[in-house]
């Protein structure tokens, strides 16, 4: 700076030069940009989505509900004029509700049922009905950003694919169609099994995925938005196919087990094997093992270690705020919440919630359960006792009707409603398709409840599980689950004879322990051995299993 005062006088007048031609800059810039915003439209702004801006003379649909006709029998087939009809679901864990095909569908797709198109994969096969085969390769591309975190289930296929220790075997599976079941899928096939697949859920397809696992030629018959008839058509489809029988069936929620025995019951008495992933499914298979109708072998994977405790547990503790934040986007601080159903997934939504700040209560029936609760800072409640002051109700029990209609009734305006379990029977929700509540669809998997008096009620995903519905899962997690099925499968294959019996097992503990040591590596963890003196001491194999099948962890 210089010592002139004549040059001091000359900077401070070229500065007022500067900041008055900055002025006329920003004005001339903020008048432009007001201009070019008018012209393109509120939906134009950066950051404000189209899809959420308000277009004028616009308003919300109502649509009233009417009564569907309840009496439908397992046994009749879906035809093709009744296939889109709306009747309520004869299956406890998975099929549609009123309306679901056209409201889950988005709207800048083709409306058209995959049903009634004629597609082919760039191989010229067409046993498949997906979305849109055209999707494929985009689906490809997340099913190799999936295969970056399921590590395991690549070694397994490097380790087996010599040995091909699935050749013969012909798997059919009803799981839901994502990127990571995708990998597990095609796993399957490497290690030399043929498999045809549908959705357990028809909110969770992918269709990206399903369209890539059709182009690589697996025959899958899914798409996301299916009607209840599509989901069994697409069940029967996969089942019923000329020259080709299924002798292994990996399933979750018990819907495809349950389709085959009640219409093919001289295929199911063929069946090598059933793999059963769901509370749901496992609780199917015990109720016909008790009834002298399980005439094969099961293993009930829901509560192998593996799945109990990583998938149910720390899977529920990320993937529950996923879901209610891309469907609600609520603020969890000081928001009172009540969880019902203090087993792993409510162990797992409790956590998540508590360390935002959420209220949290718990119902349980269970008094170990409760305790456990009690213990880790949590009110035990019964729900008729904070029904009318909780802000979010989530279930998570696997059992029916656990919020009921008269707790509905009770609610404060503006709660929101969930499920976490895999069942679509906790909340009743069939009991709130009656002319006097109104239904508005606010967005994908998000619909207001409507009383007479204006109360609104948020459900979400029409109570079917959330985070699949409405969100995404780990796929960390779903490699421990996904490799804990896969090596299920393997080891009922190929099982001599007389090893199991016609009834449900569990998981091998050192199947268990293998699935865990084949995660590990992520970690860069690194277990500690037992000298031969700590194995003699302690009454085990040095190489393991480590923990009595009466272990609790």
């Amino acid at each position: 700076m210089s010592d002139s005062p004549g040059d001091g006088k000359l900077e401070l007048k070229q500065a007022s030069k500067d900041v008055k031609e900055s002025e006329n800059v920003a004005e001339k810039y903020s008048a432009m940009t007001v201009t070019k915003n008018s012209e393109m439209g509120i939906g134009d702004i950066a950051g404000v989505p189209a899809a959420f801006t308000p277009v004028a003379g616009h308003k919300p649909v109502k649509k009233q509900i009417q009564f569907a006709d309840d009496k439908q029998e397992f046994s009749r087939f879906p035809t093709k004029t009744g296939r889109r009809s709306l009747s309520r679901s004869i299956s406890q864990s998975s099929t549609d509700s009123q309306g679901s095909a056209a409201s889950y569908t988005d709207s800048s797709d083709d409306e058209t049922s995959p049903r009634d198109k004629t597609q082919a994969n760039s191989k010229g096969n067409s046993d498949f009905c997906v979305k849109n085969i055209k999707q494929g390769e985009f689906g490809r591309r997340e099913i190799e950003i999936a295969e970056q975190d399921m590590s395991s289930l690549i070694s397994l296929r490097k380790r087996a694919q010599g040995e091909k220790p699935l050749a013969g075997a012909k798997i059919v599976g009803c799981t839901h169609i994502t990127a990571q079941t995708a990998v597990l899928i095609e796993t399957l096939v490497v290690l030399g099994a043929q498999c045809r697949w549908t959705a357990c859920n028809i909110y969770s397809t992918q269709n990206e995925v399903a369209a890539a696992l059709s182009e690589a030629g697996v025959a899958v018959f899914a798409w996301k938005g299916e009607s209840e008839d599509d989901f069994w058509w697409c069940i029967d489809r996969c089942v019923n196919m000329e020259g080709w029988q299924p002798n292994m069936i990996l399933d979750d929620g018990g819907d495809l087990t349950h389709w085959v025995y009640k219409k093919y019951p001289n295929v199911f008495k063929k069946i090598r094997g059933i793999v059963e992933e769901s509370v749901t499914g496992v609780h199917r298979l015990y109720q016909l093992s008790k009834a002298g109708k399980l005439c094969v072998p099961a293993m009930n994977v829901n509560d192998s270690v593996t799945k109990q405790k990583f998938d149910n547990l720390y899977c529920c503790r990320e993937s529950i705020l996923d879901g209610l934040k891309r469907t609600t986007d609520v603020m969890f601080g000081g928001k009172q919440v009540v969880v019902c159903g203090y087993g792993e997934v409510g162990k797992g939504c409790c956590a998540a919630l508590k360390a935002l700040g959420s209220i949290v209560c718990v119902t349980e029936i269970d008094p170990i359960c409760a305790l456990q609760a009690c213990m880790d800072g949590f009110r035990v409640v019964k729900l008729n006792e904070v029904i009318r002051q909780v802000d979010v109700v989530i279930t998570c029990t696997g059992n029916k009707n656990v919020v009921t209609r008269e707790q509905l009734d009770r609610m404060k305006n503006g709660c929101i409603v969930c499920n976490m379990g895999h069942s679509n029977t906790e909340i009743d929700v069939v009991s709130l398709r009656t002319p006097e509540l109104t239904w508005e669809r606010v967005r994908s998997q998000v619909d207001h409840v409507i009383w007479p008096d204006g109360k609104r009620v948020v459900l979400l995903a029409e109570g079917r599980l959330l985070n699949l519905s409405c969100s995404t899962v780990p796929t960390f997690v779903l490699s421990i689950t996904a490799t804990t099925q896969a090596l299920a499968l393997i080891e009922l294959y190929n099982a001599p004879e007389g090893r199991y019996k016609q009834d449900v097992y569990l998981l091998p503990k050192k199947m268990d322990e293998y699935v865990a040591s084949l995660h590990l590596p992520t970690f860069d963890a690194h277990l500690t051995e037992l000298s031969d003196e700590q194995a003699k001491y302690l009454g085990l194999n040095k190489n393991g299993p480590f923990k009595p099948n009466y272990y609790r962890y």
